[in-house]
């Protein structure tokens, strides 16, 4: 059957998507990935034709971060921060500015959580089997914890800025920068991303996140809270964190479990032992990824009530999952966290 119409209508459907497709111009976004940290790092780049990407970058890139974990990786035997925990002396270490500005800020954040966030606390790191040690999926006795903690105390570690200098009061004290130099590694990127001229951009290590300006089709960068369960990807809110920083913690990745008992890898400094499972994860929003890094641990070692009274105390952006008891989940959130939202589709 002959329809006349029919080829006319054909004819204006392609017209109508050729000027879809030319009104919507090719995506600029550059992505540059890599390894770094134990973990991968993201770059997601928008240049402009002034200002676009070096063609070194990308070296640029791995340099900077081989020498972050020159310095303060404990699975390196050979980094400064591990050569500082093998020293046995308790007199003044020199180190780089750096590390030292890594520690100073970690033991302000210390202060400032009641002493939560502890990065002295590397010795029951590794006691459960979450460090670079040997991993032990069986919860370590009374006695272990006992003697472990022992040596966990930040208030034992002394930073000073002129000239950059450790200084330990116990010789063996153990210092651990996993919960924030994935962070500063972040703001590293940043401030090379930025040098470069570029003003739009979406950067990540591991969980840590930093966004500024507007993604490749000029809309705010969105980024997805995950559900905190283990073995999937699935997302329980989206957020817009606009020119800031976004650290998650949970207990849903790292873990282990023995005799029907879930065992995370972030621990109470007081106890000694991992964080009943009450709380499920922590996500913070701050002007630094370093700082969110750490606040996003110091929160959930606290436990759901203690870490949300620590959040409204000073006044973070920080956004709770707790899980019930029947498993369910229940979302809490500062008033600082909530314009971050984006609103739940009825």
């Amino acid at each position: 059957m002959h329809i006349p119409w029919l080829r006319p209508l054909a004819l204006l459907f392609a017209a109508l998507a050729l000027a879809a497709c030319e009104q919507a111009p090719p995506d600029p976004t550059v992505r540059i990935t890599g390894s770094t940290m134990g973990t991968s790092y993201d770059l997601k780049l928008v240049p402009t034709p002034e200002r676009p990407i070096p063609a070194d970058l990308k070296q640029q890139i791995d340099t900077l971060l081989a020498g972050i974990n020159r310095q303060m990786s404990t699975y390196d035997p050979n980094s400064e921060l591990s050569r500082f925990n093998r020293n046995p002396s308790t007199d003044w270490i020199a180190v780089s500015p750096e590390l030292q500005q890594v520690v100073a800020e970690a033991l302000q954040i210390g202060d400032l959580s009641h002493g939560m966030f502890d990065i002295t606390v590397g010795p029951l790191v590794n006691l459960w089997g979450f460090g670079p040690e040997p991993r032990r999926d069986a919860a370590p006795s009374d006695t272990e914890i006992a003697q472990a903690r022992e040596r966990v105390g930040y208030w034992l570690l002394q930073a000073r800025e002129q000239p950059p200098a450790l200084k330990k009061e116990r010789a063996d004290l153990y210092v651990d920068l996993s919960a924030i130099a994935k962070g500063y590694g972040v703001d590293r990127l940043a401030a090379l991303v930025e040098a470069a001229g570029i003003g739009n951009y979406l950067i990540a290590i591991g969980g840590e996140i930093r966004a500024k300006g507007h993604n490749g089709q000029n809309q705010p960068w969105t980024i997805a809270i995950e559900k905190p369960v283990a073995g999937q990807r699935a997302v329980e809110r989206l957020i817009r964190i606009g020119d800031h920083s976004v650290s998650t913690s949970g207990d849903y990745r790292n873990f282990f479990e023995q005799n029907g008992h879930h065992y995370s890898h972030i621990l109470n400094p007081r106890t000694g032992r991992p964080t009943p499972r009450a709380l499920a994860s922590v996500t913070v929003i701050s002007n630094q990824s370093m700082v969110a890094d750490a606040t996003a641990t110091a929160l959930m070692a606290s436990g759901p009530d203690a870490g949300f009274r620590l959040a409204s105390e000073h006044h973070l952006a920080a956004f709770f999952i707790v899980m019930g008891p029947d498993g369910s989940f229940r979302e809490r959130q500062t008033p600082e966290f909530e314009p971050y939202l984006v609103p739940e589709k009825p």
